[in-house]
């Protein structure tokens, strides 16, 4: 690692730790020439997936905008930050371990849906009333019904 000071290419570390929940490590540095300390981070470089839009055009996966679509969707909802956070995680690890470097945005809709919709209701109609774009209003009366006959208890006299 090259001092950013002086250039040079000698450097001993004397602090590591983990950080991002041991996604990333981050490294204080002494360069052996100059005596100046600076930070380094280092982190796994993984595979860019691509997102295939309806349009059939392609973009970079982007956790921040999953991450602002589903903070949209839970807004002013008991839905805590963490567990946003977990859904966004646990999309991207799916999508990092898949074969394929392209997915098409509906799986990720599709996905992001089945999380919201073991958290919060209220949050999963929002998210999927953007993402699905309902045509009329029967159509997301539709869901809506679907949502009650999935939740209504299905024994009777108890």
């Amino acid at each position: 690692m090259r001092c950013p000071y002086c250039s040079n290419a000698e450097s001993k570390v004397y602090d590591t730790r983990t950080i991002d929940d041991g996604d990333k490590v981050r490294r204080r540095r002494e360069c052996l020439k100059c005596g100046r300390r600076f930070t380094t981070y280092e982190a796994v470089e993984l595979t860019p997936i691509f997102v295939v839009k309806r349009d059939s055009s392609r973009e970079p996966f982007s956790r921040n905008k999953l991450m602002s679509g589903l903070m949209r969707a839970c807004e002013k909802r008991p839905v805590p930050l963490e567990t946003i956070e977990g859904i966004v995680k646990s999309i991207q690890i799916t999508l990092q371990s898949s074969a394929d470097h392209e997915v098409k945005a509906s799986v990720i809709g599709e996905m992001a849906m089945s999380a919201l919709k073991q958290v919060d209701e209220v949050s999963y109609v929002r998210f999927a009333s953007v993402y699905r774009q309902f045509k009329d209003i029967n159509s997301f009366i539709d869901e809506l019904n679907s949502l009650k006959k999935r939740t209504e208890p299905t024994g009777k006299g108890s």
